[in-house]
C-alpha cells in the first residue's frame, strides 16, 4: 500500500481503492487474509477508525468476509466481479473522455500504437 496520500480524497477511500487494485493485480489473492486494522494503522501511522471504514466498505460490497477470530478474507470469485465492474466503469466514464482527447489532438491509431510501443 502507498504511503503517499492524495489530500483531495479521504484516506479510507484511498485504502479501499488500493485493496481493489491489489486484488485486480493479483497481489492479494482470493482466500487471502487482509492485514489487521492494527497492523495497517501502525504501519502507516493512521487512525484505526480510518482503516476500519475502508474494510467496512469492502465487507459491504461483499469483497471480503469476516471469519470470527481470524480476520477478513478475500472472497472467492471477487477478482472477476471487480474486473467486470472496473471495466464497465472505465468504458462508461473514463473511455469517452480519452476518446474526446484523442479526437481533439487528432491522433491516429498508428500514432497511439507507436507511442505505446515506444513507452511514451
Amino acid at each position: 500500500m502507498s504511503k503517499q496520500w492524495d489530500n483531495d480524497i479521504p484516506i479510507y477511500i484511498q485504502l479501499y481503492q488500493q485493496v481493489i487494485r491489489r486484488i485486480l493485480d493479483g497481489n492479494i489473492t482470493e482466500g487471502e487474509a487482509l492485514p489487521s486494522v492494527r497492523t495497517v494503522a501502525a504501519e502507516y501511522q493512521l487512525n484505526p477508525v480510518t482503516i476500519s471504514k475502508a474494510y467496512q466498505m469492502l465487507q459491504d460490497e461483499q469483497i471480503v468476509e469476516k471469519q470470527r477470530g481470524l480476520g477478513l478474507f478475500v472472497k472467492a470469485g471477487v477478482q472477476e466481479l471487480i474486473l467486470a465492474r472496473e471495466r464497465s466503469h472505465f468504458l462508461e466514464k473514463e473511455w469517452p473522455v480519452v476518446l474526446e482527447q484523442i479526437a481533439r489532438l487528432k491522433l491516429s491509431a498508428e500514432q497511439l500504437l507507436s507511442a505505446q510501443k515506444e513507452g511514451k
